[in-house]
């Protein structure tokens, strides 16, 4: 296995949810941290805390909407300035808004955020992480993962996902065909696929409907975000030689995106 030690990491989306959690594994691997978010407040609370537990490694943040180009060129630019290059970046900013209406009974300003963020967002930052950072070392370097989901390969169950699904969908498109593109560097292109995972995320998904989310995981165990973490971790860590290029991240009970086993957690109590 690779360390992580001393190596430096830009997450987005990391304020909360997955991405705390993915932050604070990386921070207890002694990676120096990037991280980005549009929470100003909660980005410095992470900060202090992972300071706290380790002073061993750097960390710096930028509260930015990844949607704005210009921004994130410059607020990643400063933090190359301030830590140096960057080894690996995890692409994990989402969203999912608007659940359950349908597409055409969606809002305008839903979609274009949606897309924004999950779409020109993960580009933006890939962008300029690529050219500032990973393709003018040596033949270029580094590992770029990208946190997708199984909906990105199947069709949701639920009425509220055309726009999600869809992003995800490209997000799978472009991991592949950037991995193609980077041939002849030393950069690795991976994609991590959460199931249903138990965070603030699913939540927001459901409209913050108590009685959606509940009953949706009725009779199973959910994914906390630590378990994405630990595969985050695992796919990083291999050696320059493997690329562990897909890893699909779901709970036992979810067979499939559609199929679940109501009768999980009764089972194994």
């Amino acid at each position: 296995m690779m360390t992580l030690a001393g190596k430096t990491a830009l997450l987005t989306g990391a304020s909360m949810g997955i991405g705390e959690a993915i932050a604070t594994s990386l921070a207890e691997q002694g990676c120096n941290l990037i991280l980005i978010s549009r929470s100003e407040d909660k980005l410095a609370t992470l900060a202090k805390k992972l300071s706290g537990q380790t002073s061993s490694i750097k960390i710096t943040w930028r509260a930015v909407d990844i949607g704005d180009q210009p921004a994130v060129d410059a607020a990643i630019a400063s933090a190359i300035d301030e830590l140096g290059p960057i080894d690996i970046l995890i692409n994990n900013a989402g969203l999912a808004l608007g659940a359950p209406a349908r597409f055409p009974d969606l809002s305008i300003p839903d979609i274009t955020t949606m897309v924004n963020t999950n779409i020109n967002g993960l580009m933006y930052v890939t962008y300029t992480v690529l050219n500032r950072s990973m393709l003018p070392r040596g033949s270029g370097t580094g590992t770029i993962l990208n946190i997708t989901s199984i909906t990105g390969l199947e069709v949701p169950p639920f009425p509220g996902e055309a726009v999600y699904h869809a992003n995800k969908a490209f997000q799978e498109a472009f991991t592949n065909a950037l991995r193609n593109e980077l041939s002849g560097t030393d950069i690795r292109v991976l994609a991590l696929r959460p199931g249903c995972v138990a965070t603030n995320f699913h939540s927001l998904r459901v409209g913050h409907d108590k009685e959606k989310y509940d009953k949706f995981f009725e009779g199973l165990e959910p994914l906390v975000s630590e378990d994405i973490a630990r595969a985050a971790i695992y796919m990083l860590s291999q050696p320059l030689n493997v690329s562990v290029k897909a890893m699909d991240v779901v709970p036992s009970a979810q067979r499939s995106i559609t199929v679940f086993d109501r009768n999980w957690s009764e089972r194994n109590r």
